[in-house]
């Protein structure tokens, strides 16, 4: 009981009014893949709130079909979080690209989970979604998505989605990044105010040289209009297996919400089949056990152990000896499932720049071990899903709902009261069956934001 009114709290006081913060402190915007995150959650306490937190943030979406990573609420002050609008400038510099002109965005993309959320949450009430018309309004949202990332995305030119900034696969300081950020000039650090220092301990963020080098690739970004241009121009430019897998996954999802709809799912489905045979021929590396990132501007795979290696066991039709080697990764030295650790890390154990606090640089964090509970569970490792899951739980309430944990220890770091560790922590406890919700049940959303409606929009894969 304690979670699940620590869960509710933590999501009740971070809506809103049409969307989730991830937290009112650090981040006190709309981002990305935290709200899909957060309406997998939210669709426990009420699925009329899920499906408005998705619907906002694809209002929100470029006419290229870009979803931006970050959607700016105006009434949040300039200086309250950096990079800000006025950096971004999408509004003017994302014009040609129909960045929309009511609200201000970033001009990057995160990773694409969006219509597995969306599926999930019509999932959690299929008849009030179906009268609502939630999947009908999101489906021609989430097929121009994953159109870009098709069409304007596959940079190497062998069918994965690439990303040109290291906040784009959301594991933003990964030593993943180091060799090809070694290539990127700083930005001088008096040309910006570092505003997540004011959050949060500089030992648990990125470095300065690190955030130099990020507001280069994305001013240089912006100047180019935020087209892709097949890559060129950019210095930074990668294959992640976490962003691709999750892409796959939401291929399948986006499969089903056509069925429902009566859209031809077969395009989807054809995509899944192809983004999973081109995961396997370019970033899967048989001597290492896991996916590698393929690095388009250095020529090759980059010999670093990330989670995000680890992530395509959520991909349904994964070859069984390569679910198996991954499960036997996860389970061995170099992450510990099972062994040492109580959570999953972020990167190798044994890696040269393995960090307990620093970021994405070895703490465990909720979104990536809820994956791989998802994954172990759907290819056969019930005992390690049970565990894995129960450890999450654990360390969500122990934590107060922290952004990432010391893989060790549990020790809260980053942010407290962190949404989308409530919200998948609140998913995990529902499907435990530990659990009821229906007494905590939140009030309808009131449409009270600044925000295009998304009413005024135009017209068994284990998930």
């Amino acid at each position: 009981m304690r979670l699940l009114h620590g869960a509710r709290r933590v999501l009740l006081e971070n809506w809103t009014g049409t969307s989730t913060v991830p937290s009112r402190g650090l981040y006190p915007h709309q981002w990305s893949w935290d709200s899909a995150f957060i309406a997998i959650g939210l669709r426990h306490l009420s699925p009329h709130r899920a499906q408005r937190e998705l619907e906002t943030l694809l209002a929100a979406q470029w006419g290229d079909g870009r979803i931006p990573h970050i959607v700016f609420n105006p009434a949040v002050p300039l200086d309250a979080y950096f990079p800000s609008p006025d950096f971004w400038r999408s509004s003017s510099a994302g014009a040609a690209l129909g960045a929309p002109a009511a609200v201000e965005t970033s001009g990057i993309v995160q990773p694409p989970v969006h219509a597995l959320a969306c599926l999930l949450v019509h999932r959690a009430n299929p008849r009030a979604s179906a009268r609502r018309g939630f999947l009908a309004r999101v489906h021609p949202r989430l097929a121009a998505w994953h159109r870009y990332l098709a069409e304007h995305r596959d940079l190497g030119g062998g069918g994965l989605v690439s990303v040109v900034h290291p906040w784009e696969p959301g594991m933003d300081n990964s030593p993943c990044w180091d060799a090809p950020l070694a290539r990127v000039d700083p930005a001088p650090p008096d040309t910006f105010h570092r505003a997540d220092l004011d959050h949060g301990a500089a030992a648990d963020r990125p470095t300065d040289l690190d955030y130099g080098r990020y507001v280069r690739l994305a001013a240089d970004y912006r100047d180019r209009g935020y087209g892709d241009d097949g890559g060129a121009g950019s210095g930074f430019c990668v294959e992640d297996p976490g962003v691709n897998a999750l892409l796959i996954a939401s291929e399948h999802a986006l499969a089903e919400i056509a069925t429902t709809v009566g859209a031809d799912p077969t395009p989807h489905r054809s995509r899944a089949r192809r983004l999973t045979a081109a995961l396997v021929e370019r970033l899967w590396d048989p001597a290492a056990g896991l996916f590698l990132c393929r690095d388009l501007r250095g020529g090759g795979l980059i010999p670093e152990l990330s989670a995000a290696g680890l992530l395509p066991l959520i991909v349904p039709d994964l070859p069984s000896e390569i679910a198996a080697a991954l499960i036997r990764t996860a389970s061995g030295p170099h992450f510990g499932l099972g062994g040492p650790v109580r959570l999953v890390p972020s990167y190798d154990l044994l890696g040269r720049a393995f960090d307990p606090y620093r970021y994405w640089r070895g703490p465990a964090w909720f979104n990536v071990n809820w994956l791989l509970e998802r994954g172990l569970r759907l290819h056969g490792a019930v005992d390690r899903a049970d565990a894995l899951r129960s450890a999450a739980l654990d360390a969500a309430v122990s934590s107060g709902f922290a952004e990432y944990v010391d893989p060790y220890t549990a020790e809260a770091r980053g942010t407290r009261d962190f949404s989308w560790t409530a919200a998948l922590a609140l998913d995990l406890l529902v499907a435990s069956g530990g659990m009821g919700v229906d007494d905590l049940a939140v009030p309808p959303v009131t449409p009270t934001d600044h925000r295009p409606s998304p009413a005024a929009w135009p017209g068994p894969y284990g998930f």
